[in-house]
């Protein structure tokens, strides 16, 4: 870990591993999926310790409070050190979670694919034709 005081966002998104590479995190900076002390944020915006970033990603929201910099991307478990994740941002992930797990398992799904008769079937449905 560096001792340095300021870091480039899109670095730190990189070296905490919240995104895969640096043109992944900048990318998704870019398209406002970053925000940091609650103000959307460029990828050059310098992060110090204390900042408060939320970051979106697919469904989840993630609010992060950034503990140390680093400039190097390492192991998952140094990574984890450097951000700290809010209750609140932690419990609403597991509660989205829930539901979607729920919604997944109200869903019937047939229990095999369909043959050739049901797939002939199916399509003259779709085209609204009954022959």
């Amino acid at each position: 870990m560096t001792a340095s005081e300021r870091l480039r966002l899109d670095k730190w998104l990189w070296a905490a591993r919240i995104f895969k590479t640096r043109a992944i995190a900048k990318e998704a900076i870019t398209g406002g999926k970053v925000q940091a002390d609650g103000q959307r944020a460029k990828p050059a915006k310098e992060v110090t310790v204390g900042t408060m970033l939320r970051i979106r990603r697919g469904d989840d929201e993630i609010l992060l409070e950034v503990l140390m910099l680093s400039e190097q991307r390492r192991g998952a478990t140094e990574a984890a050190e450097l951000y700290r994740e809010t209750q609140a941002s932690l419990q609403a992930r597991t509660e989205a979670q829930a539901r979607r797990k729920a919604a997944r398992q109200a869903i019937r799904l047939p229990a095999s694919r369909p043959d050739r008769r049901d797939r002939r079937t199916l399509e003259r449905i779709k085209r609204g034709t009954s022959e």
